[in-house]
């Protein structure tokens, strides 16, 4: 499968890239999100410099991320959990 050349436009800035077909959407999504949250970090702390935006932005998607990992862990383990729960109940009526 062949790579494709794309620019993703970030703050004012075009970024050439090479990726996978299959990879195209997402990144260009990932582009569009991204220029929704400079406008909206823009709007709300009344804050202009590119990359004071990026680096706030950058921060605030990391401490999110860190989140989502967190809670995902806790699901995992409530899940490990209860599936040990419940092969012991099998366990109990196929040997009981």
């Amino acid at each position: 499968m062949s790579e494709l050349s794309i620019k993703i436009r970030i703050a004012d800035r075009d970024y050439p890239m090479r990726v996978a077909p299959l990879e195209e959407e997402r990144l260009r999504m990932a582009g569009r999100l991204l220029g929704e949250r400079i406008k909206e970090f823009r709007e709300q702390y009344g804050i202009q410099d590119k990359q004071d935006l990026l680096a706030m932005i950058a921060l605030s998607t990391m401490a999110d991320s860190l989140k989502v990992s967190k809670e995902k862990d806790g699901t995992d383990a409530a899940l490990t959990e209860r599936l040990a729960r419940l092969d012991e109940l099998l366990s109990g009526v196929v040997l009981g």
